[in-house]
């Protein structure tokens, strides 16, 4: 499993941050994503049908990719501010993370913040990516 290609690494990361489970056969390298009931709670599971069968049958013939906690993603949200060069932007988001609801109130200055908001989008893509990989190796 170490040899995994970029693309593998950035199709799980985007799944697990759509709110999927993440799934690896541990001999033919297939991946099997099915929603998160504890994420995607109104989803509609009978399109994964098929998937969650599969699942249910051969459980321990899968690797499961584990999604990220909120306090790693929290990590991801200060470490961004830290590496801006926008003093005040910086300071804001710093402030935002200090507050009752940090994800909301960063979400908020980051969706007004013009070319920002891509450059978190790219920044957290990246460390998300680098999430799975280090679990991918281990396996």
């Amino acid at each position: 499993m170490n040899s995994m290609k970029t693309d593998t690494v950035k199709e799980i990361a985007e799944r697990l941050d759509c709110g999927f489970r993440a799934f690896i056969h541990k001999k033919t390298g297939q991946l099997l994503f099915v929603p998160d009931e504890n994420n995607l709670t109104d989803i509609e599971l009978n399109p994964w049908k098929e998937e969650l069968e599969q699942l249910e049958n051969s459980f321990t013939d899968y690797y499961e990719v584990e999604k990220w906690t909120s306090s790693e993603v929290f990590e991801i949200m200060s470490d961004f501010a830290e590496q801006l060069t926008d003093n005040k932007l910086q300071s804001q988001l710093f402030d935002a993370l200090s507050r009752s609801k940090p994800f909301r109130e960063f979400k908020f200055l980051i969706d007004n913040s013009g070319c920002f908001r891509q450059q978190l989008f790219d920044f957290k893509n990246k460390n998300l990516q680098d999430f799975v990989l280090r679990q991918l190796k281990r396996l």
